[in-house]
């Protein structure tokens, strides 16, 4: 039976919203092209007539999580103005994104992966990172400013820190201390010099 168009397009958004989320489970190498269409409820003989290959599926899935958590963090500041960087803070650096997977930071879940894939790849990853390091940079100073760039890519890195060591201990009350003592961290770091610190919300 033919597809039409426009089927076919929207069984192409599925696959990538699918894969987006399998992959920060599981990984890029961690689950097959049978799996993945499974998932989206499609067989593996149609991957095919929508992607290149794994790795050109590995890309739209990046981007695609990167779009998401980049939502993520507007509505936490859309939500919370007065405090916007408290807001992202009380999400990123909690226990219920610790347990998010599948919906979590791609950047914790597939940032090891995708430090051994294609260039193509990094470069997805390249243009996640830049966002969020503008938005941050927004929050902790003048944006543009080398110093607000220099404490933007601090607080990044710090926050992605925590939530991969959050993660790889079993030990729930060490990962709520970790967490804690990263989010206090960053607070330091992006008020450092002000009278009024934020604070998490």
């Amino acid at each position: 039976m033919r597809v039409s168009r426009e089927k076919a397009a929207e069984n192409r958004e599925t696959v990538i919203n699918v894969a987006s989320r399998l992959f920060r489970e599981h990984g890029f190498d961690g689950i097959g092209l049978k799996d993945l269409m499974k998932g989206a409820g499609l067989t593996q003989g149609a991957f095919y007539k929508q992607f290149a290959s794994k790795e050109d599926l590995a890309v739209q899935a990046s981007r695609r999580a990167f779009e998401s958590a980049s939502h993520r963090w507007s509505d936490a500041i859309e939500a919370h103005p007065e405090n916007p960087l408290g807001a992202v803070l009380s999400f990123y650096l909690s226990m219920d994104h610790r347990e998010e997977k599948m919906d979590g930071c791609p950047i914790v879940g597939l940032g090891s992966d995708a430090a051994r894939q294609s260039s193509d790849v990094k470069s997805s990853f390249e243009d996640g990172v830049r966002a969020h390091l503008e938005v941050l940079g927004q929050l902790v100073g003048e944006p543009g400013c080398e110093e607000a760039d220099g404490k933007a890519m601090s607080v990044l890195s710090t926050m992605i820190g925590a939530q991969v060591l959050a993660r790889v201990v079993n030990d729930k009350q060490l990962s709520r201390q970790i967490l804690h003592a990263a989010a206090q961290s960053v607070l330091a770091q992006a008020f450092a010099g002000n009278d009024e610190p934020g604070s998490i919300q």
